[in-house]
């Protein structure tokens, strides 16, 4: 028969969104910082295009 589990204290949820949420931040940012650096043209490096690499096989 199914037992219910321990309940998660509200602690531990908040913490655990808390490292969600900052991981989603630092990703976010560094998205933003590379579409800024690519649109100013400052950037080295772009993400290749599907043609590029279909080229590149042959």
């Amino acid at each position: 028969m199914a037992v219910p589990k321990k309940k998660t204290s509200k602690a531990k949820r908040d913490q655990r969104r808390a490292t969600w949420r900052r991981k989603a931040a630092l990703q976010a940012q560094k998205a933003l910082s590379l579409g800024k650096s690519i649109l100013s043209g400052r950037s080295t490096f772009v993400y290749p295009s599907k043609d590029e690499d279909e080229e590149e096989e042959s």
